[in-house]
């Protein structure tokens, strides 16, 4: 005599069990949770990131505006990794990068490594994004100077983009790079956003905490 088997309805049929608009609406709440979730970790960095100075270096006219954001590049754009640190590593590798501050407050990079290291005192740890492994030193005016050879890490931390207002850009596309200074945000994670965007040491833009 064969034991009777209980046979579990499907997960398309349970599915099924689901008015349309119920199946709508918990859709909808899942999307509107996970775009919560992506501003709330944004905001959260926004309100109790370290805040950092950082310079910026002229990039190609052609790239410098698309539609409704401005394309930033950093001195800490390019860094010299030591040779025990550099090996192995590959584009698309995450990176971290001690910043510490110069004579005038603005951060500067000092080391990269492959793993999270303890920052000292007045120092500050931000996670990058190898983007190459060959990229050539800057030189004072932000161009690339190949004299000393071309085995530095040219790495992304996704402060390389600025959402502007629509329309305004054109007051930032026409201003020297070399005049725009961003206040970023650092979590302890090393994870960073754009805080505030100065020109001459006047604001700009601020980015809203939400």
């Amino acid at each position: 005599m064969n034991p009777t088997v209980t046979k579990l309805p499907s997960a398309d049929a349970l599915l099924a069990r689901i008015p349309l608009i119920g199946r709508m609406l918990a859709a909808m709440l899942l999307l509107c949770g996970g775009l919560l979730a992506l501003v709330e970790s944004r905001a959260a960095i926004l309100r109790s990131g370290t805040e950092v100075r950082l310079r910026t270096v002229p990039v190609d006219p052609r790239d410098l505006f698309r539609g409704d954001y401005v394309v930033l590049a950093y001195p800490m754009s390019i860094v010299a990794a030591a040779p025990g640190e550099a090996k192995g590593l590959r584009r698309g590798d995450t990176v971290y990068v001690t910043l510490a501050r110069d004579a005038e407050g603005f951060s500067q990079a000092k080391a990269v490594a492959a793993a999270r290291p303890a920052p000292g005192e007045g120092e500050v740890v931000i996670a990058g994004r190898v983007l190459s492994t060959g990229a050539c030193a800057l030189n004072e005016a932000g161009q690339a100077d190949c004299g000393a050879g071309a085995g530095r890490l040219r790495v992304a931390y996704g402060l390389e983009s600025y959402f502007v207002p629509q329309g305004e850009g054109r007051r930032i596309e026409t201003v020297s790079k070399a005049r725009i200074e961003v206040v970023a945000a650092v979590a302890p994670d090393g994870t960073a956003a754009i805080k505030r965007l100065l020109i001459d040491g006047k604001l700009v833009y601020a980015e809203p905490p939400y």
